[in-house]
């Protein structure tokens, strides 16, 4: 599955004093080694400290700092780990600023950094050289041979592609890792100095944040600590892992003892999202920059116990205080996507059926919302709602209330008389509640608003979500059908927090009551007939299984490309708290059967606007044949 346990280190470090800042890096991949990590990554000049100034110029620092390296190739025998640490070092009497890479015993590679600062506190010109542009050279060193050495190294292991930068590079206009990612690294390594000044830390942040996505790779940063020189400035041990615009790990700086701060990486889901993103190929199709790849081998490939943080509901931000911007923002999108199709159409009534869940009161609020916008009479939203053998007192009052509260004109149309009509038409047994009767219910429905559409001149909404198209858990020319669909790419686990967002922020309190109760009610179609205490019997998570289970199965199945074997082995970590393994199985089989078998349903779907990462729109992010056979994936 690639998962790869990687580590940014920060050691305790002594001015000038080689041999005890040896000590605490073995001491840090001595600690990186129990967790099982097979890359760590130090700070910049770690082996000698950064802020040893004109003291790099002395030949006794530079030469113990050269035997502090081989004494750490030595040591790389004990361990199966691919070894980052920064150390200066002097070629053809220049001096530079480098990442060493060390490996079972021996150096990969050398990576000088291609840009030196000067300017402010930096001062760094006056004793190293630049790294760029130096390329395609070898160097020897008194204990190894034939190293390969400057900027266009990438060192391999399979599917791992790794690149190095230093510091400096990551806040140039274009950094060496733009270049490097292009080249296939998959995995970006930074051994920084960065001082600390107010703010300073959250824009690094934002530094990582925007190259991991920007480069589609994971971002390991590794900073000086706070037992540098302090003569005029301050190191914080800033240790950051990001993943393609995400911050997956940091720590909380200012640490005076050993740290190192590990992940694990996803390898293949980067890996997935470059193969996606077209544009990502076609810049790596025009660079002109040529790259040495060095490969190694570990001897046993393993990350441990698998701690990374997996989301249970992957369509709701993680960060609480994300949700309410998160929903105002879809919220605007669907309202501005069915704006413009009123102005486009010139209609100024909209028609919309009115069930008293939670996917029309969306479509409904989405409705309202347009009205607003566009400063139209709320007389011309017409809601309907159509009860039928299953309709119940709660949704139904729900649906009533709902309506009236927002001013809507409402209308109450029972379909059972019709449907009985139509049994006896086409000779089906009412007491037979099978699809036939079912599915009688959801085209009658959507006949009598295709039809008042006609009548009114105005434009149908469409309640269906994402995750009923994807289980295609809709009755085909039924509610399958409307003249834009509002909610298409909206999860059925993220509809719950726009009603919600909606209720609590743009709502009165009547309103905000009517859809409390909403969201407290149970899923249902309503097609079968009620309980003898007139409740819903039919709850649709009985019969297909949990909603928040099928929106996991499909973000990784169809967002990242994941094998059955990952999404299964992500779903059983990330639920192991709530449904056992036999189970998320099981749904997951029903999820690949279904999602297989009903995409004639998604290559007939109306328009409607994308709000999140996934749309399964054939016009769009999606194109299946509908006749796929799903054997591969079971």
């Amino acid at each position: 599955m690639n998962f790869y346990r990687v580590a940014a280190a920060c050691p305790i470090t002594n001015v000038a004093d080689i041999e005890s800042n040896l000590e605490n890096i073995k001491t840090c991949i001595n600690d990186a080694n129990k967790k099982s990590v097979k890359l760590i990554v130090f700070p910049e000049l770690c082996i000698t400290s950064y802020t040893c100034a004109d003291l790099f110029e002395q030949k006794l620092l530079l030469d113990k700092s050269l035997n502090g390296i081989e004494t750490l190739c030595e040591y790389s025998k004990q361990v199966d780990m691919l070894i980052l640490v920064g150390a200066p070092l002097v070629i053809n009497s220049a001096l530079f600023n480098c990442a060493i890479a060390i490996f079972n015993g021996s150096i990969l590679g050398i990576v000088p950094k291609s840009y030196i600062p000067n300017y402010t506190e930096f001062y760094e010109k006056r004793w190293f050289t630049a790294g760029l542009g130096v390329v395609n050279k070898d160097i020897n060193l008194y204990f190894q041979k034939n190293i390969p050495f400057g900027t266009d190294i990438l060192f391999t292991c399979g599917d791992i592609k790794i690149g190095i930068e230093i510091c400096e590079d990551l806040w140039v206009t274009i950094p060496p890792s733009s270049y490097l990612s292009l080249a296939g690294a998959n995995v970006l390594c930074n051994l920084s100095a960065s001082n600390e000044i107010v703010s300073k830390a959250d824009y690094r942040l934002s530094l990582v944040e925007a190259q991991s996505a920007r480069c589609i790779a994971s971002y390991i940063y590794s900073s000086s600590g706070v037992l540098e020189s302090t003569t005029d400035l301050v190191f914080s041990g800033h240790l950051i892992i990001g993943e393609n615009g995400a911050i997956i790990n940091k720590n909380s700086r200012f640490q005076r003892e050993n740290e190192i701060l590990t992940s694990i990486l996803d390898i293949d889901k980067l890996n997935g999202d470059r193969l996606k993103n077209l544009s990502f190929r076609d810049s790596s199709l025009i660079n002109t920059l040529k790259f040495r790849e060095i490969e190694f081998k570990y001897s046993k490939f393993s990350y441990g116990d698998f701690d990374r943080y997996v989301e249970k509901h992957p369509f709701v931000p993680s960060n609480k205080a994300q949700i309410t911007e998160r929903c105002k923002e879809i919220f605007n999108i669907q309202s501005a996507g069915l704006a413009k199709r009123f102005k486009h159409t010139n209609l100024k009534k909209a028609i919309i059926g009115i069930s008293g869940g939670l996917d029309s009161t969306l479509a409904l609020l989405v409705i309202i919302k347009t009205f607003d916008i566009l400063k139209l009479d709320k007389e011309n939203i017409i809601a309907v709602t159509m009860p039928g053998f299953g309709t119940t007192d709660r949704t139904y009052n729900n649906a009533v209330a709902l309506c009236k509260n927002l001013h809507t004109t409402f209308r109450e149309i029972d379909i059972v008389p019709a449907c009985l009509q139509h049994f006896k038409d086409i000779d089906h047994d009412p007491e037979i509640h099978d699809i036939t009767y079912e599915n009688v219910q959801a085209r009658e429905r959507t006949q009598i608003l295709m039809d008042i559409a006609n009548k009114e001149g105005g434009l149908l909404i469409g309640t269906g979500d994402l995750s009923e198209l994807a289980l295609g858990w809709c009755t085909y020319n039924g509610d399958h059908m409307s003249m834009y669909a509002v909610n298409c790419s909206v999860p059925k686990t993220l509809v719950r927090y726009l009603v919600q967002y909606v209720a609590s922020q743009e709502s009165d309190k009547n309103t905000e009551e009517i859809l409390t109760d909403i969201l407290n009610t149970p899923v249902s179609p309503e097609l079968l007939p009620k309980d003898k205490e007139g409740n819903i019997a039919q709850k649709t998570e009985d019969i297909i299984g949990p909603y928040e289970l099928h929106d996991f199965f499909l973000f990784y199945f169809v967002r990242h490309g994941a094998t059955p074997e990952k999404i299964l082995f992500l779903a059983k970590t990330a639920f192991k708290n709530e449904y056992e393994d036999e189970f998320i199985e099981k749904y997951f089989n029903f999820f690949i059967r279904r999602f297989f078998t009903q995409q004639f349903k998604r290559s007939a779907i109306p328009d409607g606007p994308k709000v999140g990462s996934i749309s399964l729109s054939p016009r769009g992010d999606w194109r299946m044949p509908s006749d796929a056979s799903f054997n591969l994936w079971k």
